[in-house]
């Protein structure tokens, strides 16, 4: 199973468009998703709060923002 990761923050409109995006990609079902909150991790801050949301397929990332297209594209790899 893949194991995607959104790295996310709470009040955070960008953040929860990838969310909802990522329900509605057909692509997603069957992957093991889990977000998480950077807020909470001084290392995850530094790394990704400036580019968040972010998702991650294995070792590879892709900041936002995205759209359906390039999800699905990035899904495809």
């Amino acid at each position: 199973m893949h194991r995607l990761i959104l790295y996310s923050t709470t009040a955070c409109t960008l953040c929860d468009q990838a969310l909802d995006l990522l329900f509605a990609t057909p692509g997603v079902a069957g992957m093991q998703l889990d977000v998480i909150d950077v807020a909470t991790d001084d290392t995850l801050m530094e790394t990704y709060g400036e580019r968040i949301p972010v998702l991650r397929l294995g070792e590879a990332e892709l900041a936002a923002p995205f759209d359906a297209k390039v999800l699905a594209d990035f899904l495809a790899r």
